[in-house]
């Protein structure tokens, strides 16, 4: 009986040591974080183990190797780990592969960014709210796969790392963020092939819930309020800052992150490397698809963007999510854009849906699915960024690929010609309403053409006290229709007026790159007793 216990024990042991000894499998394939011209961040994730190499090279033979670390994700035997290259070389391509263990990765590539004074060019992609919609499970894979990828490939024909730097993602990676399962299967799962050679970049949206998990997944940079890692942080890729915040409740109104900002733009507004600043954060100011999605604190960082772009020259945007659709929109009286980026996989808010309206800032909004590709054109001389809707449509009409949008952005001013203002002028204008006029749109520059007009009427000569402010654009796509459709620009109607009052007015004209003329000459009229 005893030589029986002993032999059952012995059997016992030998297979719990098999299944100990059994080879980890990856649970997340290697993906990329934190870039720099000189190093980066590699991480994954194994269902054991605590080995953390990358072998790396300037070619496939590789030749170097770095130990990083690894640590507990959900109080199990799964590991993620993390390891930090340094000493690359900048605007490099480098060839890597993670081990853990016998565990090997397949070898794939990364490129370092430049250095802002090597005035490289470069592309990045911004993108969000990507959780699995259950109507609707693989859309983010297709869109990784199947729009991304091959819209990469098709466009530019390089290797991956040469035609994308990096990924933005402004919050809603996951449906539910304290759910486990849900950041392997649903996001790193559908995004391999795009994460293991582009670094991605995204900020908190709420579907994250401040989860303990998202921060364990990524390794953002740690140069934002200390005891608030990597709720929001910055990014240098050339001559370009990229901004994260955290619009999440809790989050949202706290005065320390308000003030890292106001700290931050005013360093970057004396850093002469800097031409362009491209902020994300989840929440929209305003939504054309869904006003209820609308939160009040984003208006508060639009106002900061907004007088920093006024103030230095340079060219800022804020992307967002949270919307389940695209938009694209810009400040009245600034060289900013709004830009919804959604939605990469997140069931579309459509027209009609929820209660909207028609805002004056949006030129463009569109009910599909899609992805925002941006060209940053480093010329030392002018540089620019162009931005590019492309769109995989919708459950009524797919779309392959389609590019549905375009704005390009110079760092430089090229005002138009101040246009003329040319009736009406005089006496006896009927009161019951007339019509201002203007003469043509011109400009010296490039392929300028008339984007906007705004139209002031005042009751004094220095308008402060406005009657009329009327600021409308070439387009105005809302519910599938243009309502600029054959508007010109070049004449304004106004409402009833005062009898017997002497108006003054004015017009100014912008082009499509967001530059304004100076205001017309100012002309008057007198209405009819």
């Amino acid at each position: 009986m005893r030589t029986t216990s002993i032999f059952i024990l012995t059997t016992l042991t030998s297979i719990f040591c098999i299944g100990q000894h059994k080879e980890p499998t990856f649970t997340v394939h290697p993906y990329l974080q934190d870039a720099g011209p000189n190093e980066i961040t590699i991480m994954w994730q194994t269902s054991y183990g605590e080995e953390s190499v990358v072998e790396y090279g300037e070619s496939q033979k590789l030749g170097r190797k770095q130990v990083g670390k690894a640590f507990d994700v959900n109080f199990t035997d799964s590991r993620i780990h993390e390891v930090k290259i340094a000493d690359l070389k900048r605007f490099t391509d480098y060839y890597y592969r993670v081990r853990t263990g016998k565990l090997v990765s397949d070898i794939f590539q990364f490129k370092t960014p430049p250095f802002a004074s090597d005035h490289k060019s470069f592309n990045l992609l911004a993108m969000s709210d990507m959780q699995k919609d259950h109507q609707n499970p693989d859309k983010f894979k297709e869109i990784v796969n199947e729009g991304i990828i091959p819209y990469l490939k098709q466009q530019y024909g390089n290797d991956l790392p040469d035609d994308l730097a990096l990924v933005m993602i402004p919050g809603d990676l996951v449906d539910r963020g304290s759910n486990y399962e849900e950041w392997q299967n649903d996001f790193f799962g559908p995004g391999k092939k795009l994460f293991s050679e582009v670094p991605v970049y995204p900020v908190l949206g709420n579907h994250e819930r401040n989860s303990s998990f998202y921060f364990k997944y990524f390794s953002l940079p740690k140069n934002g309020t200390p005891g608030f890692a990597e709720h929001w942080w910055y990014k240098d890729y050339g001559n370009t800052r990229i901004i994260g915040l955290n619009s999440n409740e809790g989050y949202r109104d706290l005065r320390e992150q308000y003030v890292w900002l106001e700290n931050l733009l005013e360093e970057t507004a004396k850093n002469e490397d800097i031409d362009f600043v491209f902020a994300q954060l989840h929440h929209p100011h305003k939504s054309e698809l869904w006003i209820p999605g609308e939160e009040a604190s984003t208006g508060k960082v639009v106002k900061m963007l907004e007088n920093f772009t006024t103030e230095t020259g340079k060219p800022s945007l804020h992307f967002f999510g949270h919307t389940h659709g695209y938009s694209r929109g810009q400040s009245k009286d600034h060289k900013h854009l709004w830009i919804n980026v959604a939605t990469a996989g997140g069931a579309i808010d459509n027209w009609g849906e929820f209660e909207g309206r028609d805002y004056d800032e949006f030129t463009v909004t569109q009910d599909e699915y899609g992805f925002v590709m941006v060209e940053v054109d480093g010329n030392e001389e002018n540089p620019k960024f162009t931005i590019r809707r492309i769109s995989r449509g919708n459950e009524d009409v797919f779309r392959e690929n389609e590019q549905t949008d375009e704005i390009t952005i110079y760092a430089n001013d090229h005002k138009p010609e101040v246009p003329v203002a040319v009736s009406p002028t005089g006496d006896a204008i009927d009161f019951e309403g007339t019509m201002l006029k203007a003469g043509p749109f011109e400009s010296t520059f490039n392929d300028a053409y008339h984007a906007a007009s705004n139209w002031q009427i005042s009751t004094t000569d220095d308008f402060s006290k406005l009657v009329l402010d009327s600021w409308k654009q070439s387009e105005n796509w809302y519910y599938k229709e243009d309502r600029q459709k054959d508007d010109d620009l070049t004449d304004e109607p106004t409402k009833r007026l005062v009898p017997d009052t002497t108006y003054f007015w004015r017009v100014r004209y912008r082009d499509q790159h967001l530059n304004w003329s100076d205001w017309s000459t100012t002309q008057t009229f007198k209405t009819k007793n």
